[in-house]
């Protein structure tokens, strides 16, 4: 076989259909985010960043910068070894308190993200329960699906944010099984909420564990950060919360929370957590210091509230379709991957805007799309720009489809 070929024509054929990435090379500036510097064929450029997952601009924020620079000074660089062998470092253990405490849960366990978290954890509790079966919401995270997948475990998927639909699997199901319940909160290309309380009913009434991903949550919702469910009030009728360091937290990370016995369980017998090394103990610390900071602040969340709704204000003047949901996400609908990277690219070089087009695998094929993220760092004055930007470059790309 001739396998550079091969590999060339799988690429060509991303480069055609428009869905090849290419990455931004960006230069994030302390304390100005949402500004960063775009490197591009040797040259540096002032580019406003539109499509962040650091949702709050904690990535900057001097509070975690100071603990950051402190314990990087204290500790060094590196954790020095798994967390079993030399690598728990007294920052991982205050911030596992933290967490568990910011969920009203007994314990916590660190991840390297929050990718391997929900691998991890899923496929460890489905493939040591007996028999388990897991119903996974038919919009999880690709990060629960391959650990459902890697378990071995039976699975079924239910209808997006149904909770009649996964009754009618659940009763299909032996009332002795072990199950499973695995569902995100915020779910983040569409930006919708999950209702977890209807959700906790049902799996309580057929005797399910559930499993909820608030990772793009987290932080962002409730009194203190911590999430829909702690907003919702229903955060102790769920069993395994997860979660993410990565992004309203600023940092780098993710961790699950639940009852001492599970987490120790999980602790005890996921490869993907004993085989790892551990944090760096100045991330850790940067994390203990976005979530402090957050649990007492909601400054923060309140100004990127304002910021969502201006802009969707303005881009409802303006006639630019977006997909409405009750989150901080704002998805813009192009419906074509060629015109969603053409978009993007024009707001790049004309306007000097950063915005990644979303296209297949990530989203379906026919529903491409800008995902918009307005921070509290976002100006009034960033927004109408975006806005006339949008318009502009929206008009002149309709205009070039249909010629």
């Amino acid at each position: 076989m001739n396998y550079q070929r091969f590999f060339e024509s799988q690429l060509d054929g991303l480069r055609k259909e428009g869905r090849y990435r290419i990455f931004a090379d960006l230069e994030r500036h302390a304390g100005e985010f949402p500004h960063a510097t775009l490197w591009r064929d040797g040259r540096r450029r002032l580019v406003t960043v539109w499509c962040s997952n650091d949702y709050l601009g904690m990535g900057q924020h001097p509070a975690v910068l100071e603990a950051m620079h402190a314990a990087l000074d204290h500790c060094g660089a590196g954790a020095g070894g798994t967390r079993n062998i030399s690598g728990t470092n007294h920052f991982h253990v205050a911030l596992e308190r933290e967490l568990a405490d910011l969920h009203g849960k007994e314990a916590a366990l660190l991840f390297t993200s929050g990718y391997v978290s929900n691998w991890a954890t899923l496929s460890t509790l489905a493939s040591r329960l007996p028999g388990c079966v897991v119903l996974s919401d038919a919009g999880n995270h690709a990060s629960m699906i391959e650990g459902i997948r890697h378990s071995r475990a039976e699975y079924r998927i239910f209808a997006h944010n149904d909770p009649a639909d996964l009754e009618r699997k659940l009763a299909d199901l032996d009332p002795e099984r072990p199950k499973i319940v695995a569902f995100e909160s915020v779910y983040s290309m569409d930006g919708d909420i999950a209702p977890i309380g209807a959700i906790c009913e049902v799996a309580e009434r057929y005797g399910a564990l559930t499993y909820l991903d608030e990772v793009h949550a987290v932080g962002l919702y409730g009194p203190r950060g911590g999430g829909v469910a702690e907003r919702d009030g229903v955060a102790h009728r769920v069993d395994v919360i997860e979660g993410t360091l990565g992004k309203a937290f600023g940092v780098m990370g993710g961790y699950i929370t639940g009852t001492a016995a599970l987490v120790d369980f999980v602790r005890s017998f996921a490869s993907g957590f004993i085989f790892t090394t551990a944090l760096p103990p100045a991330i850790a610390a940067g994390a203990l210091a976005a979530i402090r900071h957050l649990v007492t602040s909601e400054v923060e969340r309140a100004l990127q509230r304002e910021r969502v709704a201006l802009l969707r204000r303005r881009l409802d003047e303006a006639g630019i379709p977006h997909k409405p949901n009750p989150s901080h996400i704002v998805p813009v609908m192009v419906g074509d991957p060629v015109r969603c990277k053409a978009i993007a690219d024009l707001l790049l070089e004309r306007h000097a805007i950063y915005v990644q087009p979303i296209n297949y695998p990530t989203v379906p094929r026919g529903t491409e799309r800008l995902r918009l993220t307005p921070s509290p760092l976002h100006s009034e004055a960033e927004i109408e720009r975006l806005v006339r930007a949008l318009a502009e470059v929206w008009a002149a790309t309709e205009v070039r489809r249909a010629a």
